[in-house]
């Protein structure tokens, strides 16, 4: 008989991380090692029990399932990862597969149910529907091209271009904003107009609109 499948529970809810425990216990494949309550807890036992799998919750008190799955795949990078949540937003869903997690596991489901994904994980499976991975990838790629979008504009901008930006977002006016630059205000009105320019925009207002839109203001 092969030896049990470790498991390291990383749940912040003591009821519902008791319950798991002790149901997983009661099958002969499944050994629960330990059980953490958030992501620096999980990353310093994961390191101690060396766990096969670890089922974790999406929200824990100091961070998120796919803070901890970054920090235990770097201490155990063998472990397989299978987030167990009630958020199935696909915010959620990608930032769990960004980080490498092999399922993900709507707290819904039966412990049973839980278990028999524990023991597919571990045995190489994918946890995640085709249907919902195609769409999650396609939204992956989306975001990634929003993002090479997002620096490619914020790269046609100087530094003190994005001062000037940051400044117009707060609604200040070029005298204001000269000031508290230490430029001139024909100077302002130079990099004002090369904002709106480089970001293809047609006004002062509809700059700022774009800038938000696309995350380049950092305050």
């Amino acid at each position: 008989m092969s030896a049990p499948i470790r498991i390291l529970i990383v749940e912040d809810h003591p009821i519902v991380a008791e319950g798991l425990r002790l149901t997983l216990s009661r099958t002969e494949d499944l050994d629960v090692v330990g059980s953490a309550r958030g992501v620096a807890e999980a990353r310093a036992l994961a390191s101690a029990v060396r766990p096969d799998v670890v089922l974790l919750d999406y929200h824990l008190p100091d961070g998120t399932g796919a803070d901890a799955a970054r920090a235990i795949r770097e201490i155990v990078p063998d472990a397989v990862l299978v987030m167990l949540s009630a958020d199935a937003t696909d915010d959620a869903m990608l930032a769990a597969i960004e980080a490498g997690v092999s399922g993900y596991v709507v707290k819904s489901e039966a412990v049973a149910e839980i278990a028999q994904a524990l023991r597919r994980a571990a045995a190489g499976e994918m946890l995640i529907p085709p249907s919902a991975l195609t769409a999650l990838l396609a939204r992956l790629q989306q975001r990634k091209q929003q993002e090479a979008h997002r620096v490619a504009l914020k790269e046609r901008l100087t530094p003190r271009e994005v001062e000037v930006l940051e400044r117009m977002a707060h609604a200040l006016d070029n005298e204001v904003i000269a000031g508290q630059l230490g430029i001139s205000v024909a100077t302002v009105r130079v990099h004002v107009q090369n904002v709106i320019e480089k970001l293809g925009a047609h006004s002062r207002l509809e700059a700022v609109i774009l800038a938000q839109e696309h995350h380049l203001l950092v305050r």
